[in-house]
């Protein structure tokens, strides 16, 4: 599970057209798994073409992503490389919860319970190759730049826009701040109206802009600091300490002057130790393996007749639809190419 830091950070909603002519660093995985959570049959069926791939992920990337280009925003969607050793007991708990949930969703189904059947659904949530390679593919017709992540995609993100490839890192995981993002920016890919779990309440999501060095003035930290109480609450990369909330772990982190402290605070406290090598979780938020790609790929023309090959010949998607989002996605980049060229004179 991410860090959950939503008491603790300083954030601010924004409107989408306030990020026009900035490139945001986009969580691809992040973004992915939402769309084939949210984009389903009221049963908490995924959409799927004829041969029964999943298509829901290629719906919600192919809409947002005109949209985000229409608001005037430059998306680098950031893929995750080999997930780090520390991942792989949360990836192992994970599989095992879409497990239950994929078991859960079948029963609830079989006996009509379709709401509850939804909830069950979007927890059994994966993303397999076919649905990584097939969201490279879109982006790629699209002519929508893609990198990917030696390793965590987040702590690329955060360290493009440390560098200045990139304005923000757009993702929900807080963790994001631990890789030190100087700005996140969180519901980005899921703004709009959304229904609550297991209740008939509508809320609208909008997006929120988090700036660190604002986070970290107000609570009186370090970053390094921030890292600890994450450390503390549970992260991607170890199980937090049962007993410490938010609270106690800022007051904690505060009053150690290294992890050592922590460790040695939180483990008098609450008579417990954690699951993990903390110093390897400090090390990994601290010195993430990052690298500087060799030049950040370039924006380019849509190929139109093989963007409606593939997502309406291979993958049914209606083609009169396809085809009037295609155009303007088409003149968008058209108009955007020749004002990048009119700057010259």
């Amino acid at each position: 599970m991410s860090v959950d830091l939503s008491k603790l950070v300083v954030r601010e909603k924004i409107e989408m057209s306030e990020l026009s002519g900035k490139t945001i660093a986009i969580d691809a995985y992040n973004t992915i798994y939402q769309f084939l959570s949210i984009i389903r049959q009221p049963d908490g069926t995924p959409l799927t073409d004829s041969k029964g791939n999943v298509t829901s992920h290629l719906s919600g990337l192919f809409y947002r992503t005109i949209e985000f280009i229409n608001a005037g925003i430059n998306p680098l969607f950031v893929f995750d490389g080999i997930p780090s050793l520390l991942k792989q007991k949360t990836i192992n708990a994970r599989m095992r919860r879409r497990d239950e949930a994929l078991l859960k969703w079948k029963r609830s189904v079989e006996e009509g319970k379709l709401e509850e059947a939804r909830t069950y659904a979007q927890a059994s949530t994966r993303i397999n190759r076919e649905i990584v390679e097939s969201s490279k593919r879109l982006l790629a017709l699209m002519g929508v730049p893609y990198i990917t992540a030696p390793s965590e995609g987040e702590a690329e993100a955060s360290y493009l826009c440390g560098v200045g490839e990139a304005y923000a890192a757009a993702s929900q995981d807080y963790d994001t701040l631990l890789f030190g993002a100087p700005v996140v920016i969180r519901n980005l890919t899921i703004s709009g109206r959304r229904k609550l779990p297991k209740k008939n309440i509508y809320v609208n999501v909008e997006p929120e802009r988090i700036v660190l060095s604002e986070t970290l003035s107000a609570l009186g930290l370090s970053r390094e600091q921030l890292v600890w109480v994450g450390i503390m609450l549970g992260t991607d990369f170890n199980e937090g300490i049962k007993g410490i909330g938010p609270v106690t772990a800022l007051k904690l982190a505060k009053q150690s002057k290294s992890l050592d402290d922590v460790v040695k605070k939180a483990t008098e406290k609450t008579g417990l130790e954690f699951d993990t090598d903390v110093h390897a979780v400090e090390a990994l938020f601290m010195n993430p393996e990052v690298e500087k790609p060799n030049g950040i790929p370039a924006y380019s023309m849509p190929e139109k007749e093989e963007l409606l090959k593939f997502l309406c010949e291979e993958h049914d998607f209606g083609r009169e639809r396809i085809e009037k989002f295609v155009e303007k996605l088409a003149e968008k980049r058209s108009k955007g190419k020749q004002q990048g060229i009119n700057r010259w004179f």
